[in-house]
C-alpha cells in the first residue's frame, strides 16, 4: 500500500500522460484539419531537448506543441510553419550534447528549445555559436551562463540573479541579519551565490556559512548537513537546487524537527514549482517566484469551443514556471518565423582545408539564415502568459516575483517584489506604493506570542546573589528552575526580538553536585567562544578581556564598581556632653559678647549704678535682670546694646535645644573611610566578590594582593562586622548592582562611598559573530526605555 506522501506524485505522473495524449490528439487532429484545408506552408526544422522520462519533460512538450497550435490558429496565412523534432537529452551533459548534434546533422534543424538544465546548456551554446543555430532555453536560469557573450544563446527565462534582491528584501523586512544558502553543487546552484551575497550586504545582512549539496547527494549527505545546521545559530535558509534533491531535503529536514517553530525558509523559483507534489507534512517555509498573470492568460486562450478541453488541461500542468515559459518560447520562435520568412539559404559545410579533423563537431555545417532568425528573436516583443516577454542582450528581463506564504500543503499570496518599488501588498504597475509597503500578514507556524532562542547556557557560578541569577533542580524531574533579575530582563528582552528562537536553559554548574564549586566567568566566556554554549545568560559584566574572545550586547543595567563601609557611632558619653551642642569657637563667642556687653552698658551707665546702687548678679533670671535693669537705663545707646543682647541669646537658645535634642535621639554614624586611598595608606584589608575581576582591578589601583580577600555575597556582613584586623575586611569593592542588594538589607550600618570606577554594565555573551547580538540589543534598548524595567527591578 501507498502512503498520502506517495499518492500525490503517482497521481501528478499519471495526470501529466493523459494530458500528453490529449493535447497530442488534438495537436495533429488540428494539424491534418489544417493540411487538407489550405495549402502547406514551408516548414522550418526546430528541435527540441527534453528529458521525456519524467513528467515535467512531457508536460513541457505538451505546452510547446499547444503554443505552436494557438499561435497559427490566431494567426493564419503564416508562409512558415515549426516542425519539431524532439530529441531526448536525458539529465546529463553528455547525452545532451549528443542529442543536439544528431539533430544538427540528421535535420538540419534552424533552432534548438532546451535544454532543461543550466549544466548541459553550457556545452550546447557552444555548439549553437559554431553553427549560427539560435539556442532557446527556457530552463537554463545559472548567471554563469550569459546571453551578451553568446549571440546564439536567448534565456527566455528569468536569470537566477534577478532573484537575489527580492530575497534581501525579506531579509531586511523581518530583520534578519542572517541567513544561510543551502545549494546544489553545479553551475545551477553556485550561480545565484555571488549575487545574493551582494543583495544581503545592502540590507545589513551576511552569509555566515554555504550549505553544499552534491548533486547525486545520499540521504545521508543530505543529513549530516542538516544536522550541521542545527547546532549553528542561523534559523534562516534560502534553498536554491533541483526540485527532486528540494523535495527529499525537505522530507528529511521533517525528520530532523527542521520544519517545526524557530526556522524560516526561503525557497527560489526552481524549488517554488514543485509544491504541488510535496507532502504536507514536510513544508513550513516563505517562497517566491515569479507571478502568473490571469489576465493574459484569459486574453490569449480566445479560440473555438472544440479547443476549450486542451485549454483546461494546460491551465493545470502550466501551474509550474517552466510550463509558462516553454509556452512563451515557442510562441516567440514562431513570431520570430513568421517575421522573417522563408529561410531559404539552408547551411553551408565547412571546406575541408578548414577542417584539422573529420570529428563531428569540425564538420557540422553552418546555418546561412542564423543571423537573421536571431536578431529576430532578440527582437520579439509580445505579452505572454508568464506575462510581458520582453528580451534585452538576449536575456529575459524580470518585472514581477510573487511571494506566497507556504502553510502545510496549501499557500496564499503574501504580496508582490518588482525592481522598482521592491516589496508590497497588491501588485503595483505604474504609481507608487502608497500605503502598500511590504507584505501582508505572514502566518508562521509557531505562536505569535512564543519567542525563544537557540540553547543558551546559563552560565551561572553558584555563589552570585539568588537574586540577580538563582538555579533550582527538582530532583524528582531533574528539570532546572531558573529565576532572578537577569533572567526576567533576558525573557522581557525575548518578546521584544522579531522573531522566535528556541532556547534551553543549560546550567553550567549542577547545585545538587558542586555546591562549593565556583566557575570564573571568564572561563564560561571561554567556553561560549569555543561554541560549547551558544550563549550565556547571567550577570555577566562587560569588560575588555572577555570582549576579545565573545560579542556583548548592550548592557542592561547600570556601570560601575564603588565600596561599601561600616558605618562608626560619635557619640559621646563624656560629662561634657551638654557642650557638644555647640562648638567650642561658639561658645568662645559668646562669653565675648556677654562681657563686651556688660561692659559697654557699664561704661555709659556706671553714674547711674553708682547713684542707684543696684545689685546685679548673673545668678539671677536673665529676663528679670533685664526687666529690672532696663527701666533704669537712661542713655539709648545702652538700652540698644541691651536689646541686642537678649535677641541673641534667644537665638542660641533655640540653637542648643534643637541641637541637643537630635544628639539624644539620633545615632550619630560616620563613614570608617572615605575612599580606597585611605585604606591602602591604612593598611587595611579589602574584600571583593570571588571570581570576579574586581580583584584584577584592585591590583591595577596598587592595593597589595595580600590584603585581597575574596568573599560571597552573604559574607559581606560579616566580614565589615570583624574588621581589618580580626579577620574581616574594613571596605568591600563590588559592582554597583550587587552593592544595591547588599544594601537592602543592611543599610542601617553601612554605607556605599567612593569614587565610581567605570564598567561595561551586565551584559548576554555570544560567540564572535552571532546574529543574535544586534538584535538582542536592540530589544534591549525597548525594554530598558520603556515602562517593563520598573516593575522588573522591584520585584
Amino acid at each position: 500500500m501507498m502512503n498520502d506522501g506517495a499518492v500525490v506524485p503517482v497521481l501528478a505522473l499519471v495526470s501529466s500522460w493523459l494530458v500528453f495524449v490529449l493535447l497530442y490528439a488534438s495537436h495533429e487532429s488540428k494539424l491534418g484539419g489544417a493540411q487538407r484545408s489550405s495549402a502547406p506552408s514551408r516548414a522550418v526544422q526546430v528541435g527540441v531537448l527534453l528529458d521525456l522520462r519524467t513528467a515535467g519533460g512531457k508536460a513541457t512538450m505538451a505546452s510547446i506543441s499547444l503554443a505552436l497550435e494557438d499561435f497559427y490558429a490566431s494567426q493564419p496565412g503564416s508562409s512558415t510553419t515549426v516542425a519539431l523534432h524532439v530529441a531526448d537529452c536525458k539529465d546529463d551533459e553528455i547525452t545532451a550534447t549528443s542529442a543536439a548534434i544528431d539533430l544538427l546533422k540528421d535535420f538540419k534543424v534552424q533552432a534548438i528549445i532546451g535544454p532543461k538544465t543550466s549544466t548541459q546548456a553550457r556545452f550546447i551554446i557552444g555548439i549553437g555559436n559554431k553553427t549560427n543555430v539560435p539556442i532557446l532555453s527556457y530552463s537554463a536560469t545559472s548567471p554563469y551562463l550569459s546571453a551578451k557573450q553568446s549571440r546564439y544563446f536567448v534565456r527566455t527565462a528569468l536569470d537566477d540573479a534577478s532573484q537575489a534582491p527580492a530575497i534581501a528584501s525579506l531579509a531586511q523586512l523581518f530583520n534578519w541579519r542572517q541567513v544561510v544558502p543551502i545549494y546544489e553543487d553545479s553551475d545551477f546552484g553556485r550561480g545565484i551565490i555571488p549575487y545574493l551575497v551582494d543583495a544581503l550586504q545592502d540590507v545589513d545582512a551576511r552569509i555566515p556559512y554555504r550549505s553544499v549539496i552534491p548533486t547525486v547527494p545520499t540521504d545521508d549527505h543530505i543529513m549530516a548537513e542538516l544536522n550541521k545546521l542545527k547546532t549553528m545559530q542561523t534559523r534562516v535558509f534560502v534553498v536554491h537546487m533541483s526540485s527532486d534533491i528540494a523535495a527529499r531535503l525537505f522530507v528529511l529536514a521533517h525528520d530532523a524537527e527542521m520544519l517545526a517553530d524557530g526556522y524560516a525558509w526561503i525557497v527560489t523559483d526552481s524549488v517554488g514549482n514543485m509544491f504541488s507534489s510535496l507532502d504536507q507534512r514536510t513544508i513550513s517555509l516563505m517562497c517566491h517566484r515569479r507571478t502568473s498573470s490571469s489576465t493574459s492568460l484569459l486574453d490569449l486562450f480566445h479560440g473555438t469551443d472544440n479547443r476549450t478541453l486542451a485549454h483546461q488541461t494546460q491551465q493545470i500542468q502550466m501551474s509550474s514556471n517552466c510550463g509558462l515559459m516553454s509556452y512563451d518560447t515557442a510562441w516567440a520562435l514562431a513570431l520570430a518565423l513568421r517575421k522573417v520568412g522563408p529561410l531559404t539559404q539552408g547551411f553551408q559545410m565547412p571546406s575541408p582545408q578548414n577542417s584539422s579533423s573529420s570529428n563531428d563537431l569540425s564538420m557540422l555545417a553552418v546555418s546561412q539564415d542564423g543571423p537573421g532568425l536571431i536578431d529576430a528573436i532578440r527582437a520579439t516583443k509580445f505579452q505572454g502568459i508568464s506575462g510581458e516577454f520582453v528580451l534585452v542582450d538576449g536575456q529575459l528581463q524580470a518585472s514581477v516575483f510573487e511571494i506566497f506564504n507556504v502553510i502545510g500543503n496549501s499557500y496564499q499570496n503574501a504580496g508582490f517584489w518588482t525592481p522598482k518599488f521592491g516589496l508590497s501588498k497588491n501588485l503595483i504597475v505604474s504609481s507608487g506604493p502608497s500605503g502598500t509597503v511590504g507584505l501582508n500578514t505572514v502566518i508562521w507556524r509557531w505562536p505569535v506570542a512564543q519567542y525563544n532562542l537557540p540553547e543558551v547556557g546559563s552560565g551561572r557560578w553558584l555563589e552570585r546573589s539568588c537574586r540577580l541569577l538563582n538555579v533550582k533542580k527538582d530532583v524528582a524531574t531533574g528539570a532546572f528552575d531558573v529565576t532572578g533579575y537577569c533572567i526576567d530582563i533576558f525573557e522581557a528582552v525575548m518578546r521584544q526580538m522579531p522573531y522566535a528562537v528556541p532556547y534551553e536553559y543549560v546550567p553550567v554548574v549542577d547545585p545538587n553536585i558542586a555546591i562549593n564549586m565556583t566557575v570564573s566567568y571568564s572561563e564560561i566566556c571561554y567556553q561560549v567562544s569555543l561554541k560549547k554554549y551558544d550563549a550565556m545568560v547571567a550577570d555577566t559584566t562587560i569588560i575588555l578581556n572577555r570582549a576579545m574572545l565573545v560579542d556583548f550586547t548592550l548592557p542592561y543595567t547600570e556601570s560601575g564598581v564603588q565600596m561599601v563601609v561600616p558605618m562608626r557611632e560619635t557619640w559621646s558619653k563624656s560629662l561634657w556632653v551638654f557642650m557638644k551642642p555647640i562648638e567650642p569657637r561658639l561658645w568662645v563667642a559668646i562669653l565675648v559678647v556677654f562681657l563686651f556687653t556688660g561692659l559697654v552698658i557699664w561704661l555709659v551707665e556706671h553714674n547711674s549704678f553708682a547713684a542707684e546702687n543696684l545689685p546685679i548678679s548673673l545668678a539671677n533670671n536673665l529676663m528679670k535682670v533685664v526687666a529690672r535693669l532696663y527701666p533704669k537705663l537712661k542713655k539709648w545707646l545702652s538700652k540698644f546694646a541691651l536689646i541686642n543682647f537678649v535677641l541673641l541669646v534667644w537665638l542660641l537658645e533655640k540653637l542648643y535645644s534643637a541641637s541637643l535634642t537630635s544628639m539624644m535621639t539620633v545615632r550619630q554614624l560616620q563613614p570608617a573611610v572615605v575612599d580606597l586611598n585611605q585604606l591602602i595608606s591604612n593598611g587595611d584589608y579589602i574584600g571583593y566578590q570571588s571570581g570576579s575581576f574586581v580583584k584584577d582591578l584592585l591590583k591595577s589601583l596598587n592595593v597589595d594582593e595580600r590584603k585581597i580577600r575574596g568573599y560571597r555575597t552573604d559574607q559581606y556582613a560579616e566580614a565589615l562586622m570583624k574588621g581589618s584586623w580580626n579577620g574581616g575586611v574594613a571596605a568591600i569593592v563590588d559592582e554597583i548592582p550587587y552593592l544595591k542588594l547588599f544594601m537592602s538589607k543592611h543599610c542601617r550600618n553601612h554605607s556605599i562611598i567612593g569614587r565610581v570606577y567605570k564598567t561595561g554594565g551586565f551584559g548576554y555573551v555570544f560567540p564572535k559573530g552571532s546574529p543574535l547580538v544586534a538584535d538582542v540589543s536592540r530589544a534591549i534598548l525597548k525594554v530598558t526605555e520603556g515602562d517593563e524595567i520598573v516593575g522588573i527591578e522591584r520585584k
